[in-house]
């Protein structure tokens, strides 16, 4: 009787075997409140520094000081006010990156290099939601932890070729939005989206080309249907703007999942 598939990953190298889902998906959720502190923070307009504190009683977010913001509630536990992310959403986005990760099957180096863009993603997400930016701290972070890890995963014996296709699909996705920036201002892509795909292309090119282009096309059709929705509720004007930075992340979800 054969035992294929019952053994860790042998390739001769370093990655020798692949993580379990349940270990996955807890390491991930242990990330919920370091997220919900990033979104807290972060999510403030351009130019003004980092939110510090409750907006409402001053309490400082944190350890030290209103530990409530950090938890599924996202509340101030000494006024009440939300800080951040709603209420059970941010758990919400982990439970979904914890399944695309599983999805993947991949060995425990390029696991790795997804799970941080995953954990860097999520937070980049509600940001964008709530202020309509993609903080550069965020981008950058998400760009050089995902390419590093997944170059040590091409060292310690995956296909080389995977890590070619990887910076190759981020440079040029990046390249295309950040052309569209310049060409056609506020009607065109952001430089923050540009700065995103760096890395959410990459993970999808490490799949695989089909991966990448399931993935931007999600987005695109994703985005098309939402902003129809709300200018057909009168949320939106055609002249309003979207942001794209969720459904890049819905997208490479997907595709890491699929791909």
């Amino acid at each position: 009787m054969s035992l294929a598939g019952t053994h860790p990953v042998r390739a001769g190298t370093a990655e020798v075997r692949t993580i379990r889902w349940p270990v996955r998906l807890l390491r991930v959720l242990t990330l919920t409140p370091l997220l919900r502190a990033v979104v807290a923070t972060e999510s403030v307009p351009a130019g003004e520094t980092r939110r510090e504190d409750c907006p409402n009683c001053a309490a400082p977010v944190g350890l030290d000081g209103t530990v409530g913001v950090l938890l599924p509630t996202g509340r101030c536990d000494r006024c009440g006010t939300r800080v951040g992310a709603p209420t059970l959403l941010v758990e919400l986005a982990v439970v979904v990156a914890g399944v695309s990760l599983v999805l993947a099957g991949q060995p425990v180096l390029t696991t790795l290099a997804f799970a941080w863009w995953a954990a860097c993603a999520v937070a980049l997400t509600f940001v964008d939601v709530a202020v309509h930016r993609l903080p550069d701290r965020l981008t950058w972070t998400a760009t050089a932890g995902t390419w590093t890890l997944l170059t040590l995963a091409a060292v310690a014996g995956q296909d080389p070729t995977r890590l070619v296709r990887a910076l190759c699909a981020g440079t040029a996705v990046a390249a295309l939005f950040a052309f569209t920036t310049l060409l056609l201002g506020r009607r065109g892509f952001g430089l923050g989206d540009a700065k995103l795909v760096l890395s959410s292309a990459a993970v999808l090119g490490w799949l695989g080309w089909g991966a990448l282009v399931a993935g931007l096309l999600l987005a695109f059709v994703a985005s098309a249907v939402c902003a129809l929705a709300l200018m057909a509720a009168g949320r939106v004007r055609w002249s309003g703007h979207l942001p794209f930075g969720p459904f890049i992340v819905l997208g490479t979800f997907a595709g890491m999942a699929v791909g």
